[in-house]
């Protein structure tokens, strides 16, 4: 590091700070503009789970329902 630093006139610091950015970034850099853009919202995983507990939700009301509906028939 230290021989880096010397050899190309910048502190030791800042080659470490390099470093660092370079392995949290370097797969960006074969990345497409399209696959760098994260999506905007939900994912696809949160959605469909939003989807199965809506469906159970609604299951579970129908059938409570059809229960209260039963008993004020029966009054």
């Amino acid at each position: 590091m230290a021989e880096l630093a010397e050899k190309f006139d910048v502190h030791a610091n800042q080659i470490t700070q390099w470093k660092t950015q370079l392995l949290q970034g370097a797969t960006g850099v074969f990345l497409t503009p399209a696959e760098q853009r994260k999506p905007d919202g939900p994912s696809v995983k949160d959605m469909q789970a939003k989807i199965g507990q809506l469906a159970l939700e609604r299951d579970f009301l129908a059938g409570a329902l059809g229960r209260i509906g039963d008993a004020s028939a029966k009054k």
